[in-house]
């Protein structure tokens, strides 16, 4: 008899993850038929005949999987942006589109269907939400899985006086590619190639066309010295180490990407001290008083270079939303929410931007708590009630 009889089921969005999180006597494969049936009484699948349901699940129950349609993908990976906590960017979870790529089961099949992302997402820089998705594990448990962060990043080299030239969040990746024979051109911004691991192949890395990696020069509005401190970031913000849990089925090879908030380039990237660190280089070139942090030098640093990410990417022709924009945005998405009767799952710390968030309204209100089962959704663990990592959408 099958664990699960459709009419014993409840129906309503949410519910049997919240059984499934208060049964910790399932097993797994229990745990994913309750997830099968909750995708399936999804509104968004209710077109679908009953029979389509019961079909998959008898599937999932006999086999340990089943096929989804490529509309059941689509929807599914839609569903999964909406409903993770971490992204101040899920107003836009409906315009997702779908690179179907369970069939590329080799490294070089699978390069391809990265490079196919990057363009149809890089969209001359009418920047387009995009997620690509590859094969499902073999049978014997082997994964397909792109092993760098994202499809576009940049090299981190460490100098015999222990500085890093580059991005110091990517000095051990540096090295193994390099140690498999990549060679930079040990600049500051080297793009690196993907390294991707499929069964019964080595592990290898692909470099990135040159054609395919959107890059904007940063200069500032006012401050002609910005463009020579040569400072360039790339386009499309490509998450490509997560995994997409949908209706019980887990896809380990996902690129993901939309587009930058301004703050995440000229906050962080260039900003955080364990990555580019150019506040100090800009506060002595705008001659502030640096003496002690009471000074604020490193605060109006800060709003100058964020002024001059915004200025060069709008100049460029490349779309990137302002930390304010996105914060209106994001609640305007909460009042859809309520209205649709959805909770809203939201981690506090991860919708606020790193800048001026007393200024936003995302910073001056409670949410719904983060709800680390509900699925579909972006997950970097395995395991069930596990972190659900970064935000799928910015980084």
């Amino acid at each position: 008899m099958d664990f699960v009889r459709q009419d014993e089921l409840p129906t309503d969005s949410g519910l049997t993850s919240q059984i499934a999180s208060t049964l910790p006597t399932l097993t797994e494969l229990q745990r994913r038929e309750l997830e099968c049936v909750e995708f399936f009484d999804s509104p968004e699948l209710g077109h679908l005949p009953t029979s389509r349901r019961r079909e998959a699940l008898r599937e999932l129950h006999r086999t340990g999987t089943y096929t989804h349609t490529a509309e059941e993908l689509l929807v599914g990976a839609k569903l999964a942006w909406r409903n993770h906590a971490r992204c101040v960017g899920r107003a836009h979870w409906r315009t997702l589109k779908l690179i179907d790529a369970r069939d590329a089961v080799t490294a070089s099949a699978l390069a391809e269907a990265c490079w196919e992302h990057l363009r149809l997402s890089t969209n001359g820089g009418a920047l387009q939400s995009v997620v690509t998705v590859g094969p499902l594990p073999r049978e014997d448990g082997q994964e397909y899985r792109i092993l760098s962060p994202q499809l576009i990043r940049y090299a981190g080299y460490r100098q015999p006086d222990g500085t890093i030239l580059g991005d110091p969040w990517h000095v051990d990746l540096t090295a193994q590619v390099t140690a498999m024979g990549w060679k930079g051109a040990g600049t500051a911004f080297d793009v690196l190639p993907v390294l991707i691991s499929v069964p019964d192949e080595p592990l290898q890395y692909f470099d990135v066309p040159t054609d395919l990696v959107l890059e904007v020069e940063i200069e500032h509005p006012e401050y002609s010295w910005f463009a020579d401190l040569g400072l360039k970031w790339h386009a499309v913000p490509a998450v490509s180490d997560m995994n997409l849990d949908i209706g019980g089925i887990v896809y380990p090879c996902t690129p993901f990407s939309g587009w930058y908030v301004s703050t995440e380039v000229g906050a962080r990237n260039f900003s955080d001290t364990d990555r580019y660190n150019m506040l100090p280089t800009i506060g002595a070139m705008m001659e502030l008083d640096m003496s002690h942090d009471r000074t604020l030098w490193k605060d109006r640093a800060l709003v100058e270079l964020n002024r001059a990410v915004i200025h060069s990417y709008r100049k460029a022709g490349v779309i990137m939303v302002d930390h304010h924009t996105v914060a209106k945005q994001f609640i305007d998405h909460i009042a859809r929410e309520d209205k649709a009767g959805r909770k809203c799952p939201t981690d506090w710390s991860w919708v606020n931007p790193p800048m001026s968030s007393s200024l936003t309204p995302t910073f001056h209100r409670l949410y719904d708590e983060p709800d680390l089962d509900i699925r579909p959704n972006f997950v970097t663990k395995k395991k069930k009630g596990t972190d659900q990592g970064r935000c799928p959408f910015h980084n």
